[in-house]
């Protein structure tokens, strides 16, 4: 952490903050010198400075022992806290900060920030002595959402803050980061002025058509052209008269960092980018001394190499696109400007953000800001990267509650680059983890553009569905029976209608699909459509059309409007070889298949809801923490192994170690017989002839070794255990991506685990009911079930394993793989016959509670 990390603040400001140094003397005497005459008395408890100047050259000697960290804001030393051990487990806590940078949350920020860190060093509790009159500190300390205790002593009152983890701290950070990036992104996408750098008279530049666009699209505030060549434009946006909260970027790659310096020099509120020439090219350096230049100032920064970017509501434009973006539901994030054009081309958008080389501002930030944006109902997005994927989790989980988030990432092949070794991080592969990910957080991952638009449509313009009963009406059977045949493939139900339901001319099929036949007229189609629209025996309807038969396409499409103003049902519409919107409000597609694809993605929206985890097994997290800070990093020995998922009640078959032919007989005679013999070294012993299953004498054991040494590469030793009854082989395992975060597996397991790839995943912690659910996706789950007449096995005792495995990986992020392989599952419980961990280097092992953009 030598470097910091930049975070956000209440007001949408951006401070920095990184560890004391003792080149900081300087700025602390500064601070104490800007510091009014009550803050230094509240924070020493002594009227003047002397103390204070005092103590700022105590904490930087190098004979300092606290741990401090302090913050910045432009460039300017702002605020100190530190800690500083007292006893085994205890350290004090303090606090200073500027008089000017109080009251936007950067001293909660700060002391949630020293207690992460603390803690990380062995702290278990910190204490603090406060002045009962600073009442404004007294509550912030006690709204850190940690366990606090209070003791009033005369006019001092002493705290003590215990750092066990609690789901408050958590549920607290998460409150104050939405509230910051919501302020953050208000102030870029709801600005009050505009500034165009690089406006010109050329119809055909970009900066022109900005400007153009701006001016036509109806926007309220001042607009202010700037162009050091231009007479008719400001030379630079420092010779603006009036505030600039959003300044629109096309000059050449070259001059954007000037430009950047002179809008942070003007306090612009925010940047947005539309140069290319920066990451994509190849220069991240530039981009990296760009994005620096917006954190000192703190601006926000959209691209660069974007598109722009539009609010309909306020008529924002700040777009190079000939066409005016139409006003509607959708929030629309797109990282490729191409893409975003595309969709805007098909969709209704309330804002558009083309974030280009996602710089800075990203998916998450907009997440946090359409969260509660009035104006947004559905949200789309398309990736071609994660920036933040746990943060994106964590925010798009709370979001979907309420709104729909659409994602279509591209790159589905497994590029993630990073060399694994064991069974399950073989198989989880990155976009392994985007599933498991957007599942865990309810995001609805579509596999085309097409797909988002019909999706968006039907959630911007219908209520959800109830569930998954759908009815079918129209005018050809044909077309009918292809819904049909798609609701099945989907999972919808298409229910048989009670007799009565709907009418029709004589030669209809009224069940369902009901086919009024191609003579029906538009009043009739009308008249079956309403009925069912606000039926309780279906939940969705689908009016499938053919033009040009009965009234004709005009007549047909009115007929729809008119039958679906009081649905009470989902209604959709396929008008064969038609899309669009029927009234404003029906969705039409002109394929069926597309309609139900749509449908079916808005029924398991419905359906998903942010349950809570449920009990967790019980484990001894604070050995397992001693056992992970112990080991080196890389794959611990199997006796370590052993240890660790002990303290989760997760228990391994005895193994003993054989270093010779004759220590893997007497081994065999320890752990009993029949014994198996398996070398140590090689990853997939099987392939390398490295297992001897079934061996019955300890000759039998003695031999097998010496044929193993002859024959596998790699063997530097070997294990003996016990050969178990035989039962269901399940691999149960973890990995954790430094980006991605931490993924529980299970599936088919034993030598069949790569050939079958038989696997499901999760995001952890799970309990054991959702580890069932986690098991019941696997095809050879019927096996545990008592397969053709063969017993049952004890499922809740592999359910229980599974559990218990999540929660380490959950509790535990220097674990990068794990592997139980096999567990076998019988009729009397799960026995985990191998276990292999591996600990990530202490760079990847991230601490999830850490405030910080990106």
């Amino acid at each position: 952490m030598t470097d910091g990390y930049d975070v956000l603040l209440r007001d949408g400001d951006i401070a920095h903050v990184r560890p004391l140094a003792p080149s900081d003397r300087q700025a602390l005497h500064e601070l104490v010198d800007r510091s009014s005459p009550r803050s230094a008395y509240l924070r020493f408890f002594s009227s003047g400075r002397t103390t204070a100047h005092a103590y700022m050259d105590t904490v930087t000697d190098d004979g300092y022992d606290g741990h401090a960290l302090v913050a910045t804001l432009r460039g300017r030393l702002v605020a100190v806290v530190e800690c500083i051990p007292l006893t085994d487990g205890l350290a004090d806590l303090a606090i200073l900060i500027d008089d000017a940078a109080q009251g936007n949350g950067l001293g909660t920020l700060l002391l949630e920030h020293a207690a992460l860190d603390a803690a990380d060093h062995g702290v278990k509790e910190l204490s603090a002595e406060v002045l009962s009159e600073n009442v404004r500190m007294l509550r912030v300390l006690n709204d850190l959402g940690l366990d606090v205790r209070r003791h009033v002593d005369g006019s001092v009152t002493q705290i003590r803050i215990s750092l066990a983890p609690t789901g408050r701290l958590a549920a607290t950070i998460e409150a104050r980061d939405h509230a910051a990036e919501r302020a953050s992104i208000t102030r870029v996408l709801e600005p009050r002025s505009v500034a165009v750098i690089g406006a010109s008279r050329d119809p055909r530049a970009i900066g022109r058509r900005v400007l153009d666009n701006l001016v036509k699209g109806g926007f309220e505030g001042p607009v202010y052209p700037v162009n050091p060549r231009d007479p008719g434009c400001y030379p630079s946006v420092l010779a603006i008269p009036g505030e600039v909260d959003v300044a629109v970027v096309a000059v050449p790659a070259a001059r954007v960092p000037e430009v950047a310096r002179e809008c942070a020099e003007a306090q612009v509120a925010g940047l947005v980018v539309l140069t290319a020439g920066f990451a994509e090219s190849g220069d991240r350096e530039a981009e990296q001394d760009l994005l620096k230049v917006c954190r000192t100032a703190g601006m926000r920064l959209i691209g660069p190499n974007c598109l722009g970017i539009a609010n309909t509501a306020i008529g924002l434009h700040a777009t190079f696109m000939d066409r005016r973006p139409e006003k509607g539901p959708v929030g629309l994030m797109s990282q490729s400007g191409a893409i975003g054009a595309a969709l805007l081309d098909q969709l209704g958008v309330s804002t558009f953000v083309s974030v280009g080389n996602k710089a800075d501002v990203s998916g998450n930030d907009l997440l946090e800001y359409w969260a509660d944006d009035a104006a947004t109902s559905v949200i789309a997005l398309y990736l071609e990267s994660f920036g933040n994927p746990r943060r994106f989790t964590r925010i798009a989980r709370r979001v979907s509650a309420a709104k729909p988030i659409l994602l279509v990432k591209s790159g589905r092949s497994d590029s993630g680059g990073r060399a694994v070794r064991s069974h399950t991080a073989a198989a989880a592969t990155p976009d392994i983890a985007v599933d498991a990910l957007v599942r865990a957080s309810g995001v609805i991952r579509l596999d085309t553009l097409q797909d988002l638009v019909d999706t968006a449509r039907l959630l911007s313009h219908q209520p959800l569905p109830r569930g998954r009963r759908v009815a079918i009406v129209g005018n050809s059977g044909g077309p009918e029976a292809m819904a049909a045949d798609a609701c099945e493939r989907y999972g919808l139900v298409v229910p048989e209608l009670p007799a009565g339901l709907v009418d029709g001319p004589p030669a209809a099929a009224l069940g369902n699909p009901v086919d009024l036949t191609a003579e029906a007229s538009a009043r009739q189609l009308g008249a079956a459509v309403a009925a069912l629209a606000t039926s309780p025996e279906v939940d969705a309807v689908l009016v499938v059309y053919t033009p040009p038969f009965g009234s004709g396409l005009e007549a047909t499409r009115e007929a729809i409007a008119a039958a679906t103003r009081s649905a009470t049902n989902t209604v959709l519409a396929c008008v064969m070889g038609h899309g669009g919107l029927i009234d404003g409000r029906v969705p039409a597609y002109a394929f069926p298949e597309q309609a139900l694809a749509a449908l079916a993605h808005a029924v398991q929206y419905a359906e998903w809801k942010p349950e809570p985890v449920g009990e967790l097994p019980s484990a001894d997290v604070e050995t397992a923490r001693k056992i992970v800070r112990s080991e080196p990093e890389g794959w611990l020995s199997p006796a370590a192994a052993a240890r660790l998922l002990g303290c989760y009640g997760i228990s391994v078959c005895e193994s003993v170690p054989a270093d010779g032919p004759q220590a893997a007989a007497d081994a065999a005679g320890r752990t009993g017989l029949p014994a198996v013999l398996k070398a140590v070294g090689p990853v997939h012993k099987s392939d390398a002839g490295g297992v001897r299953l079934n061996l019955r004498t300890q000759e039998e054991v003695r031999q097998a070794y010496l044929e193993m040494a002859a024959t596998v590469e790699g063997m530097t030793g070997a294990i003996v255990q016990r050969q178990l009854p035989a039962g269901v082989e399940i691999i149960v395992g973890g990995v954790s991506y430094p980006a991605f975060g931490p993924l529980v597996m299970v599936g088919m397991g034993g030598i069949a685990a790569d050939l079958l790839a038989d696997r499901a995943f999760r995001v952890p912690p799970l309990s054991a009911a959702a580890a069932a659910e986690l098991v019941g996706e696997l095809r050879c789950a019927p096996l545990l079930y008592g397969y053709r007449g063969a017993a049952p096995v004890d499922v809740a005792a592999l359910t229980d394993q599974i559990a218990r495995v999540s929660r380490l990986l959950d509790d535990l992020p220097e674990v990068a793989e794990l592997d139980l392989n096999p567990v076998i599952v019988t009729e009397r419980g799960a026995a985990t016959v191998d276990a292999r961990i591996r600990l990530a280097p202490p760079e990847d092992r991230p601490s999830p509670l850490r405030r910080r953009l990106r």
